[in-house]
């Protein structure tokens, strides 16, 4: 199944996407309060709400607001060396918080104390059940789905310090969607990822070279702290950042980044000044 939280003059519904056409699963305002219920598959499923058409939708965050949204980076062999670092031994963590999140196609502004905006295209994994402490060769059983995400980041905050978190959680600057796509219908392995910058391509790489796959990264984190429905982690991004090039690019008003993986999406991200985006 493929869905995504839309935005209605009511407010938001979860719904599904079949073909050209979504249909509202009524009572549901998000897909990560469907994620709540045991049975969400059913529901969704049989859904028989309001229908619109694809082409006339506007999305949400697939989960406006998760419990958790951690993170991982340097996961993509390629973006490890253009960092000139070693490959590590266990995964790099960090967490982001819904305050950072935002629509898929919603701008994300600039920002005057960090001129050094870049991208990072990134499949993301949004849990489906609770999961604590549970082993790799269960761990698919806990994945509700796949989605598309930008940890836009800000370098300058970014590496301050060597903990990143600071360059990582500004509000509204991580997009997420425009749809969830049930693993039965998707296959990290077979995808591969894109990123553009004004319709020029920055990133393209092969998901199958993750460092740590979803399954491993369910397993690594959970062994921490429970995994609720509709949480989610961004797997990290593959070689191609702005910050990486010679000389170093960044983005700038009127930019248009956007990040594809084939079976799932794209989101597209119009860059603005400060003044046009509000919290």
């Amino acid at each position: 199944m493929r869905l995504a939280t839309l935005r209605t003059k009511a407010g938001t519904t979860a719904a599904r996407l079949d073909g050209e056409t979504y249909t509202d699963i009524s009572g549901y305002p998000d897909v990560g309060s469907l994620l709540t219920q045991h049975d969400w598959k059913r529901i969704a499923a049989t859904a028989a709400g309001t229908q619109r058409s694809a082409s006339d939708v506007e999305h949400e965050v697939v989960v406006p607001n998760p419990s958790k949204v951690l993170c991982i980076g340097l996961n993509y062999t390629s973006h490890i060396q253009e960092m000139g670092r070693d490959l590590p031994s266990y995964p790099t963590v960090f967490a982001k918080f819904a305050d950072t999140l935002t629509g898929p196609h919603d701008p994300v502004a600039v920002v005057p104390e960090d001129p050094q905006l870049d991208w990072e295209g990134e499949l993301a994994i949004i849990i489906g059940q609770t999961a604590y402490k549970v082993g790799v060769e269960n761990a698919g059983e806990y994945i509700a789905g796949y989605t598309v995400a930008n940890d836009i980041s800000m370098r300058g905050y970014q590496f301050r310090t060597k903990e990143w978190l600071q360059g990582k959680i500004w509000a509204r600057s991580t997009p997420v969607g425009p749809i969830m796509v049930t693993p039965d219908e998707f296959d990290p392995d077979a995808a591969t990822l894109c990123t553009t910058v004004n319709g020029n391509t920055v990133q393209k790489h092969p998901i199958q070279d993750l460092l740590f796959g979803p399954e491993h990264l369910v397993a690594y984190l959970s062994t921490i702290l429970p995994l609720r429905p509709g949480d989610i982690i961004l797997t990290g991004t593959p070689g191609g950042v702005g910050r990486a090039r010679t000389p170093e690019l960044y983005l700038m008003p009127g930019d248009t980044v956007e990040v594809t993986i084939d079976g799932i999406g794209t989101l597209s991200t119009p860059i603005a000044d400060s003044q046009h985006v509000h919290s």
